[in-house]
């Protein structure tokens, strides 16, 4: 369950004049489409503002997307080429389309444990955990699902492969899943015959922590991570404000919901507009209900998560989606440690009281309150 393709949010990185962005079957050649939109300066620039230094960027194209790492310091060049040789490591474990990546070596081992990279044991293990903490609802077995809707079968050169499986498909793949299956015992991980895993719902959020550790390795403490709109907010901006990230409008992608004032946070989404495909007037989306087999369509379009760890914010913003409304608002309550912004079908939002103070809503936008 890849997110980030064309999230449900703008990333416009204004300050340099550039931005990051995915490609994305429903995407414009003119429109810059991911996950978060971050202000780095107002409209306005003062004679003092213009005197910030000037960061260091490194743009990245891995995991399926394109990736803009942005950091203020003496040492932010160092870090950031660092950071890429970092992303691309994990890639090269991570990745499906790898053919000698750890999760190529799992899904192809016909049941026979297979020993992987600590990193790699460490993000099964989360996903595992968020998986237990959301009674189900993040499972990265799914996989050979999210596949036969056809959305993992494009390549840079053609589209995917979209397509409504039959029911005895859905069916007989349904049968091969369950996260729970998963055997670890030290870095060596068992899967059942039949079973695959994926870890897109997880992947940019480990690598998000991973370029975070460098960052503060290298001494940088003002920096923007936005790997594929995964977007994680080091510290202030050098004027000493906090970051803007602005969350998508799940209806019109040329729109904003809301703005929040971040620091030391990463903002990660989930929405139904990421990426899919429509047949017969109906709409179809790459995150797939593992109760289900279908695409998750309890309410929810669009799910955004904030808090300290970017793997966890990344996880459990699929898992919200796929939870639906009912069940995503009991669990944010449940949780005081999760702050959430909630978009629903008929675009009622539901906020976490503890953003009320953090958020700015747009267009008149109003919002009702998660209360722990």
């Amino acid at each position: 369950m890849k997110k980030g393709i064309a999230l449900a949010v703008v990333l416009g990185m204004l300050l340099c004049g550039c931005s990051a962005g995915q490609n994305t079957p429903q995407t414009s050649k003119t429109e810059t489409s991911v996950q978060s939109q971050v202000s780095e300066e107002s409209s306005e620039e003062s004679k003092e503002e213009s005197k910030l230094p000037e960061p260091e960027s490194r743009d990245v194209f891995a995991m399926d997307t394109y990736m803009v790492i942005k950091a203020y310091g003496t040492n932010a060049k160092k870090a950031l080429e660092e950071s890429e040789k970092e992303i691309q490591r994990l890639e090269s474990l991570f990745s499906v389309k790898v053919r000698d990546s750890d999760i190529s070596k799992i899904n192809s081992t016909s049941g026979n444990p297979v020993t992987v990279n600590a990193s790699t044991r460490t993000a099964i293990a989360k996903a595992i955990e968020i998986g237990d903490m959301t009674d189900g609802a993040l499972d990265i077995t799914v996989y050979p699902l999210v596949r036969e809707w056809g959305f993992t079968t494009g390549d840079s050169e053609n589209e995917p492969s979209y397509k409504i499986p039959e029911q005895w498909l859905i069916d007989w793949h349904l049968g091969n899943v369950g996260y729970d299956k998963i055997i670890l015992n030290g870095n060596i991980v068992t899967l059942p015959t039949q079973f695959e895993i994926d870890l897109g719902s997880v992947a940019k959020g480990y690598a998000s922590d991973a370029v975070l550790q460098i960052l503060d390795e290298n001494k940088i403490d003002s920096a923007l991570i936005n790997l594929g709109g995964n977007v994680y907010a080091l510290g202030r901006k050098p004027d000493n404000t906090k970051w803007k990230v602005g969350i998508q409008n799940p209806v019109d992608a040329n729109k904003m919901i809301c703005s929040l004032s971040v620091e030391n946070q990463a903002v990660i989404t989930s929405g139904n507009y990421e990426r899919f495909f429509e047949q017969d007037g109906k709409k179809y989306w790459h995150i797939i209900d593992p109760k289900t087999g279908y695409p998750a369509d309890n309410g929810i379009i669009s799910a955004t998560v904030i808090g300290d760890s970017g793997l966890e914010c990344d996880a459990l913003s699929t898992a919200l989606f796929v939870m639906g409304t009912e069940k995503a608002i009991d669990f944010c309550k449940k949780h005081k440690e999760i702050d959430a912004v909630l978009v629903t079908k008929d675009m009622k939002i539901y906020v976490t009281d503890g953003l009320t103070k953090h958020i700015t809503m747009e267009d008149d936008l109003k919002y009702e309150v998660i209360k722990r």
